[in-house]
């Protein structure tokens, strides 16, 4: 039996990072932040 094909809607995506100490997770996690954040002016 197939199943029916998945649709994805939610405008959004779960990322985990596994690493040891110092390897870089914070800045990578800072990186990505910085890329796909949306910036807001809250000074209106």
């Amino acid at each position: 039996m197939a199943k029916e094909k998945f649709e994805r809607n939610k405008p959004h995506c779960n990322i985990g990072t596994i690493g040891h100490v110092d390897h870089g997770k914070t800045t990578l996690t800072a990186a990505i932040t910085k890329q796909f954040g949306e910036f807001q002016d809250y000074d209106q």
